[in-house]
């Protein structure tokens, strides 16, 4: 597993052996950050169920400010700071030990004030987790965590599609890949008819 672009393209990322982690593919991050593009630059970006840490230190590696990482799976919390500390990743990135939701209340609370919030909110909860899409979509939409203008992505099995709206968030785009999809979510009234793309 590779950074695709930016500061640390090439770079190796490593995993942890078995079935721990399913890291979004090369591919497909490949595809994220080119739809993305040059916005990802000095954003604050959040990285749940980080896994590797692949997609916070991708945007890292593109010129984001800073990643949150927020990881229950203490192997994989450790894995991610060892990806950091292999490439010289001493500024900007915070890994979180808790689970989801967990995490979201956490920074919810600690993150008052100016610059709190998220550009960026990138999901790829395990996909046997399916009522975690839905539980952490409608926490999104209440919590303050989401920037104005900020966008929410869910990365789901292509046969498992994600509910149009949640809370106050509104599916606007799903970019489907092989057996994968992303969904990208934005604050209703920010979205402006939705947008369906085989790749």
């Amino acid at each position: 597993m590779r950074i695709i672009a930016g500061t640390y393209g090439s770079r190796i990322l490593k995993s942890l052996k078995g079935q721990a982690l399913r890291p979004t593919s090369d591919r497909l991050r490949e595809t994220l950050f080119d739809v993305l593009g040059q916005d990802v630059a000095r954003s604050r970006f959040l990285d749940l169920f980080a896994g590797t840490g692949a997609i916070g230190i991708e945007a890292l590696s593109r010129g984001a400010r800073e990643a949150m990482f927020v990881e229950n799976h203490a192997p994989a919390a450790t894995l991610i700071r060892r990806n950091l500390e292999s490439l010289g990743i001493r500024n900007g990135a915070t890994v979180l030990c808790a689970d989801a939701l967990r995490g979201l209340q956490m920074l919810a609370t600690g993150r008052k004030g100016k610059n709190s919030q998220f550009d960026y909110i990138f999901l790829d909860p395990p996909y046997a987790a399916a009522k975690d899409y839905a539980r952490v979509l409608e926490s999104l939409s209440s919590e303050n965590l989401l920037a104005p203008g900020g966008v929410v992505i869910a990365e789901h099995r292509r046969s498992f599609p994600l509910p149009e709206e949640a809370g106050a968030l509104e599916c606007y785009r799903v970019l489907i890949q092989g057996d994968a999809a992303l969904s990208f979510y934005r604050r209703a009234g920010l979205a402006a008819g939705k947008n369906n793309a085989a790749l």
